[in-house]
């Protein structure tokens, strides 16, 4: 068996090399877009032009947005200390319950950490609401599924 705390460190690790991995990834697609809007508006073809540079210009502001909530959530990931455990569950607990594991954290949906199906959800999604506080032993519905906390790191 492996241990539990070095669990709750893999999966801090694994869902902070994520968000870098999509903050890199969209970099370059904003980077990209930089150029196409660059030569976008050395091109003078009138009504196309214009309509292509807008288009370039939505494009942007929709990934300047997304940016920006990935960087949300890494600050969010980063004020976690992996270190800490507690009694109850709170931002930052590593949650096993009968079903899976939960990180409560950023919405960064399900993975695999060391075998483990990991779902990463924030304190304010629904289910992190009601997962929110609870100890050890006490249980919960949501959406027909029961869950047991069974342990918490």
């Amino acid at each position: 068996m492996f241990d539990s705390m070095q669990l709750k460190q893999k999966v801090y690790h694994h869902y902070q090399q994520l968000l870098e991995d999509k903050i890199s990834a969209l970099q370059l697609v904003l980077d990209d877009l930089k150029e196409s809007g660059a030569s976008e508006t050395k091109s003078t073809a009138g009504d196309k032009h214009e309509t292509a540079l807008a288009m370039v210009q939505i494009e942007q502001a929709n990934k300047r947005a997304q940016m920006q909530e990935l960087l949300s959530q890494k600050a969010i990931l980063n004020k976690i200390d992996p270190a800490i455990n507690t009694i109850t569950i709170v931002t930052g607990s590593l949650v096993k319950s009968t079903s899976n594991y939960f990180f409560i954290s950023v919405a960064l949906g399900k993975s695999i950490v060391e075998g483990q199906n990991v779902i990463a959800l924030s304190a304010q999604s629904p289910l992190g609401k009601i997962l929110m506080g609870l100890k050890k032993g006490e249980g919960i519905t949501f959406n027909q599924t029961q869950y047991i906390v069974e342990e918490i790191y």
